[in-house]
């Protein structure tokens, strides 16, 4: 009976290293995993346990980068948008401005004058002088 149980054992040992033994990285390419990773021991779990507040680092740092990237695309949106606005004001200004240069040349404030019945002085203006005061 030793002899047969030593043979079930030694037959055990051998099933139990045909089913732990995997094929390794270099091996098959196709079959890389995390798991065979690290039950190939090439990271162990201590080394990716103490790597992890690094890696959320930068994770967090990612998370700011395009936070940020949005922030500013969402200024230069609003840096264009306020710069078309400028520019119709400016715009608006300068026809405005050509318009009022226009309405307040002497002939076009005469013919407004006309209609409201105010005519243009035909004589010149003559200089008042009090007697009573004198320098």
């Amino acid at each position: 009976m030793s002899n047969r149980l030593r043979t079930e054992i030694q037959e055990e040992e051998l099933e139990r290293e045909v089913v732990v033994k995997e094929p390794s990285v270099d091996e098959n390419p196709e079959s890389f995993s995390l798991s065979s990773l690290l039950s190939n021991s090439i990271v162990s779990t201590d080394s990716v346990t103490k790597a992890l507040p690094f890696l959320f680092y930068l994770a967090f740092l990612g998370m700011v980068y395009i936070g940020n990237r949005h922030l500013a695309e969402n200024n230069i949106r609003s840096i264009d948008k306020l710069n078309k606005e400028v520019k119709e004001l400016s715009w608006d200004y300068k026809s405005t401005k050509a318009d009022l240069a226009y309405k307040s040349t002497l002939t076009e404030v005469a013919k407004r004058a006309d209609t409201l019945g105010i005519s243009e002085a035909v004589e010149p203006p003559q200089k008042l002088i009090d007697e009573e005061v004198k320098p």
